[in-house]
């Protein structure tokens, strides 16, 4: 693993607005201008919208070369432009990680019972994907819900198995779960 260098600086952004071609490129390009490097991103099509999130490092001058010139640069784009300064940290060692997929009649609370699963369970929610498939055919607006979930404690990370399934049960949802344990992490 890298550790970062002290004279790096580190800035979270969040881009949000229309989606079309090339928007991706323009915003990657003008962070290039600045002399910045993209360490972690996530882009997602919301609707007609686009959410851009990336965390940048660079020194003090171009982390500060980008807050000034981001905003101008979202102004012409029509973006809605959210920086954050941040520090750079190495993750404590996960030594659980479970998957699951969920396929389920949408309707309200949903997410929120599978988030509250994992919150329960003491699992650190890395990522949530999740989409719905409009009703056609008199079938009912469906759901369906990818999480990837890390658990920092020293348990084997198939202890979450028995409530996934008894909860996909009761909200008679179609699941899957996998669960690895990383021993020696």
């Amino acid at each position: 693993m890298i550790l970062p260098q002290p004279s790096q600086h580190h800035l979270v952004i969040t881009a949000l607005g229309v989606d079309r071609p090339g928007i991706v490129n323009t915003i990657t390009r003008h962070v290039s201008s600045c002399e910045c490097n993209i360490e972690d991103s996530r882009l997602a099509i919301l609707g007609e919208e686009f959410s851009f999130i990336m965390l940048l490092s660079g020194s003090w001058h171009a982390i500060t070369l980008i807050e000034s010139t981001l905003p101008l640069k979202g102004a012409e784009l029509e973006l809605l432009v959210v920086m954050k300064r941040t520090n750079a940290s190495l993750r404590p060692s996960m030594p659980a990680t479970v998957w699951v997929q969920v396929e389920v009649a949408d309707s309200p609370h949903i997410i929120e019972r599978f988030t509250d699963l994992f919150d329960t369970h003491q699992m650190n929610i890395a990522e949530l994907v999740s989409r719905t498939q409009p009703a056609q055919d008199n079938k009912p607006p469906l759901l369906y819900v990818q999480i990837t979930a890390h658990s920092p404690g020293s348990q084997d990370a198939s202890f979450i198995e028995p409530a996934f399934h008894q909860l996909c049960t009761e909200l008679h949802a179609q699941g899957t779960i996998k669960a690895v344990s990383h021993h020696g992490v």
